[in-house]
């Protein structure tokens, strides 16, 4: 490898999202400035191989490892380099992106390899929940066991999480949660609870269109269950980022919360875990280098 060059690592997960990592051997060496990197691209095998795979690559000396996947395997790359000077990039080919979504990274292979070209670095925050790293948004409640319900799917995309959510939400109950919030105890009973480091879900749904992720805060986002007849309404609010004005939504703004609640099943940047009743949600601010594009 020339020394001269970046050495970048593409960590390619083939199970991920609508099956826009199949060519993308093709769009690296059509896009990627071969001036500035000298790449080399693995594939995934298993859950957790991502991680796996970046820290070799930091042993190895990589400046730059690549994400091209969904959510999960950014969280898998980025929990390997937080705190450290190796940079992110991402090539969203999951089924959400909402990480991607928010950075205004293209979900077209092509152009999101143009703008790792550009070299422009942020700094951004990561989170934590019982120590389990985060880095776009995390969840208690109905969201947490849709995601369970999908990560369990053969196939995945927007229809099939949509055919899920529908399907739980009519029989799902709203449970009592009991948080403290930067020091201050509060109840609430909620449909669910999203810990946004991003505004994003996935698929240009804002459950916290205010957040930013280099602010040192999570928005704590509680959803109310709402009535049925009222949930089209509320699905334009969530896609034109104006859910902050339903009645059903109150959001809060911390830099830890604790949580108590009745179920363990949490979701990590859509990737469904189980954990202790008792949850501690902190923000680490500054904590993660990514590759985004230039400001216009």
């Amino acid at each position: 490898m020339n020394e001269t060059r970046k050495k970048i690592l593409f960590i390619v997960n083939p199970f991920s999202g609508v099956g826009r990592h199949k060519s993308i051997e093709k769009h690296i060496e059509k896009a990627l400035d071969h001036n500035l990197f000298d790449y080399l691209v693995k594939y995934t095998e298993a859950p957790h191989h991502a991680t796996e795979l970046t820290i070799n690559a930091i042993e190895n000396k990589f400046e730059i490892v690549v994400a091209v996947g969904g959510d999960g395997t950014v969280n898998e790359v980025a929990q390997a380099i937080v705190n450290t000077n190796v940079i992110l990039g991402i090539v969203p080919s999951g089924s959400g992106n909402g990480l991607a979504r928010h950075l205004n990274i293209s979900v077209f292979p092509e152009k999101a390899i143009q703008i790792i070209n550009k070299l422009n670095v942020k700094k951004i925050d990561t989170a934590l929940a019982n120590e389990q790293f985060f880095v776009n948004l995390a969840g208690v409640g109905f969201d947490a066991l849709v995601a369970k319900k999908f990560a369990g799917q053969q196939r995945r995309g927007f229809f099939k999480y949509f055919k899920i959510a529908v399907q739980e939400y009519l029989r799902y109950e709203p449970t009592k949660f009991t948080m403290i919030v930067d020091g201050q105890k509060i109840k609430r009973k909620a449909l669910f609870i999203s810990f946004a480091n991003s505004d994003q879900f996935g698929y240009n749904t804002s459950i916290a269109p205010q957040a930013k992720i280099d602010d040192g805060f999570i928005d704590i986002s509680i959803v109310k269950k709402i009535p049925l007849w009222k949930t089209l309404f509320t699905a334009t609010l969530l896609y034109s980022k104006q859910i902050n004005r339903s009645k059903y939504i109150e959001v809060l703004r911390a830099k830890e919360v604790e949580i108590i609640r009745k179920k363990k099943t949490i979701h990590l940047d859509g990737e469904p875990i189980k954990l202790s009743k008792n949850l501690v949600v902190k923000v680490n601010p500054s904590s993660l280098s990514v590759l985004v594009p230039p400001a216009s």
